[in-house]
């Protein structure tokens, strides 16, 4: 008699199972039946499940063969024995010798010390482990590789079940809560600030999978060559598109799709799936699941980078198998957005009717961050877990300032949350009132605020908010959220526009700062051991001439006779500037020279981001139009901590002793040269930093929109000179940070912040 072929015997318990999910049993009913069927079927005296309680709990569901009596009582960690390392690390465990083998765990009440054979695989979806599948032998029993795989292959199906909700009880001891049901509270960082009440809108929304199992193989592999042949043409459309270019990373990455879309090995593993008695969805998951296992163990960013390709190429596949076309544009009116990542041009493409947005991943400094600011959306990042948690729909409550996100709220958090709400819209309405009015302190003393641009987005936000102009216009939005670069032309209109929002105020552009985490998509990926010290922002603009005079040709034609002030990114050595000036002087001359209207008034500064700038000869003081902080990179460049890395970013205080002391010394010498002087970046928008900023002698900053009501307010109740003896004294004291004092002279006054 010929072997049967590899999962024949799957077939024949997916087919059992099938019926199982068909039936009207309860959760508990329904775990029992699997185990034992699971047992009789590859002739084992033990089969157990263990399903994931919380996020790192396993719990004994369901067991044919070890006591009865353990069923949820038995509960152990992630890494915790066999059966918790499966779990913790996604790979099955096949041993003869289960209790000599390392990390083996004794459980008492389970009785399983006798079982010498132990096979484990993980229940997982989508990379994450749900819960761990066992099968165990008296005999000293290595299972076959035909018996891994088969049990894979059902451990894939019960974790579509319990995606399902076939295993939810309303009883005591039922095995599982209904999924995603229960309020869960997740704690991130800061994105932007804000708080929002919506329901949530998946960037990938969730595919649950009905029928797991197929008993028409040839049916499904019809589906899935379907959906591949749609698949292939959508990527083919995206490589014709005349907005990618034949050449660049864009170009590189739709070509690498292609090729995975027609990848022969991809392709025969989910097949192999569907033979197996797979529907063609699970198939694919099944694949997916592999991938970003493999994906999670590598340290090669390039390989991670592909693989990651290969997984989004996975979900478009599974959305066209299952027919859940997303349309973006077709969002709820309270939608928040709740996404793993997202780049720039994909958020700004649902526009700025978001309430709110929570992502799984990102970075303070990413785009998606800027461009949430821009819209003036509240944003949370690296909410862990959210999208396997969230479903559309659910109600869900952001707080960017705090980074909280409250999904399915319980009704007494949604009470005390609305309240918060209340209270910051009656806030707003009294910085409103002093829209018109100066940042004027008690002492006298005005600071000038404006605010933060990258879009024309943001320009609306200058009259409603106060600003007397923009201190910071980040050009590179509009490169970075583009396949191409775009041409002299559009770039002039674009400037102009953006001119024209300004209302006659005062709008300083800054020049292309790309390179480090700002790679444009049409522009090849340098590798670099630390980007943010390496080739970027004026750096990478000197040694490009041609893009860096394009862009500025572009400025003064979009100024169109107009005042335009330029700055340069992360200037760290005067020549630098010098050159930079020289080049911007020629493109003048030149335009002088073919009868192009040059500005009334033309004024070009630099950012100071770099230590080694504030040290600079006597004549870069002199000869700079005006300087900006650029307070982000000059915070993590003094403190040597990378504002990316939560780990390093949050030990170090604005407000520390030796970071104020060196603002103040800044200021100082800009004073004595007379070069106009102010801080721009995140800390800018925080009050009580811009309080201490103002007290060191800084009398310009400039902010997200939203952040000038608030500071305004904070600063016409204070006096500067006060202010600046409490920081003294601090300073003096041996104090790590005069935030304390600060915050207890604004206490003892009454003065909210």
């Amino acid at each position: 008699m010929n072997a049967p072929t590899r999962g024949a015997s799957s077939r024949v318990l997916l087919q059992k199972l099938r019926d199982v999910l068909a039936s009207r049993e309860g959760g508990q009913e329904r775990l029992d039946i699997i185990v034992r069927l699971i047992a009789e079927t590859m002739v084992t005296e033990v089969c157990s499940i263990y399903l994931r309680r919380d996020a790192r709990t396993l719990e004994l569901c369901a067991t044919e063969g070890l006591n009865p009596d353990s069923v949820h009582l038995t509960r152990m960690r992630f890494g915790q024995g066999l059966v918790g390392r499966v779990a913790e690390q996604g790979q099955a465990v096949n041993t003869a010798d289960a209790t000599r083998t390392p990390g083996f765990r004794y459980m008492p009440e389970t009785g399983e010390e006798i079982y010498s054979g132990f096979l484990g695989v993980p229940i997982q979806r989508l990379g994450e482990s749900l819960g761990v599948l066992v099968v165990q032998n008296k005999a000293a029993r290595k299972f076959s590789e035909d018996d891994l795989h088969g049990l894979e292959v059902v451990a894939m199906v019960i974790a579509e079940m319990a995606e399902a909700g076939a295993f939810t009880s309303t009883g005591d001891m039922g095995a599982l809560a209904p999924p995603h049901s229960g309020p869960v509270f997740f704690r991130g960082i800061q994105g932007q600030e804000g708080v929002a009440e919506g329901v949530v809108h998946l960037h990938d929304p969730h595919i649950v999978i009905a029928n797991p199992v197929s008993d028409d193989p040839d049916a499904e592999h019809a589906r899935l060559h379907v959906a591949l042949h749609k698949l292939r043409g959508e990527v083919d459309r995206m490589l014709d598109d005349d907005a990618v270019e034949d050449t660049g990373e864009a170009a590189e990455v739709l070509q690498t799709y292609a090729m995975f879309a027609r990848d022969r090995g991809w392709i025969t593993r989910i097949e192999g799936g569907i033979g197996e008695g797979l529907a063609a969805e699970v198939s694919v998951e099944k694949e997916q699941s592999s991938i970003r296992q493999r994906m999670s163990r590598m340290t090669d960013p390039y390989l991670r980078e592909r693989f990651h390709d290969l997984d989004d190429l996975s979900n478009r596949l599974l959305r066209l198998l299952s027919g859940q076309r997303h349309d973006r544009h077709d969002i709820p009116e309270n939608a928040v957005l709740v996404a793993r990542n997202i780049g720039p041009a994909e958020l700004l493409d649902y526009g700025p009717n978001l309430r709110g947005i929570v992502l799984e991943q990102g970075a303070v400094g990413s785009h998606a961050v800027i461009v949430a600011r821009a819209l003036a959306i509240p944003l949370v990042l690296q909410a862990g877990r959210i999208t396997r948690e969230a479903l559309d729909g659910d109600t869900i409550l952001i707080d960017g300032g705090e980074g909280a996100v409250h999904l399915r709220p319980e009704d007494s958090v949604r009470t005390a949350f609305r309240e918060k709400m209340a209270m910051r819209a009656e806030a707003q309405e009294q910085y409103a009132a002093l829209r018109d009015l100066p940042a004027q302190a008690l002492c006298g003393s005005t600071v000038a605020l404006t605010m933060n641009a990258g879009l024309m987005a943001d320009l609306p936000s200058l009259a409603g908010s106060g600003a007397e102009g923009v201190g910071l216009y980040r050009t590179e939005l509009q490169f970075l959220v583009r396949s191409k670069v775009p041409r002299r032309a559009e770039q002039a209109a674009l400037y102009s526009r953006i001119l024209d929002s300004g209302l006659g105020k005062r709008v300083v552009f800054r020049t292309l700062d790309i390179g480090s985490d700002k790679v444009l998509p049409y522009m090849r990926r340098t590798d670099e051991p630390n980007p943010a010290l390496g080739w970027r922002a004026i750096r990478l603009g000197l040694d490009r001439r041609g893009v860096m005079r394009m862009q500025v040709q572009s400025l003064l034609r979009g100024a169109n006779g107009r005042s335009l002030a330029v700055m340069f990114p992360m200037v760290a050595q005067f020549d630098e500037f010098v050159t930079a000036r020289d080049l911007v002087l020629k493109e003048v001359e030149r335009e002088q020279s073919m009868g192009h209207t040059i500005p009334e008034k033309l004024e070009i500064g630099a950012m100071l981001e770099t230590p080694s700038l504030a040290f600079a000869p006597d004549a870069f003081f002199e000869m700079v139009d005006f300087l900006s902080i650029g307070g982000n990179d000059l915070k993590q460049f003094f403190f040597a901590a990378d504002r990316e890395n939560e780990r390093v970013r949050r030990r170090y205080d604005t407000l520390n002793v030796s970071y104020l002391t060196f603002i103040a010394q800044i200021v100082d010498r800009c004073n004595r040269h007379k070069t106009p002087v102010s801080f721009c970046g995140e800390d800018a928008g925080k009050p009580v930093e811009a309080l201490c900023f103002a007290a060191m002698g800084l009398r310009s900053l400039s902010m997200r929109p939203a952040s000038i009501g608030p500071i305004k307010h904070l600063l016409r109740q204070c006096d500067l000179s006060e202010v600046r003896t409490i920081i003294d004294a601090a300073c003096a004291s041996g104090a790590q940070s005069v935030r304390p004092a600060v915050e207890g002279w604004l206490t003892e006054r009454g003065i909210a912040f």
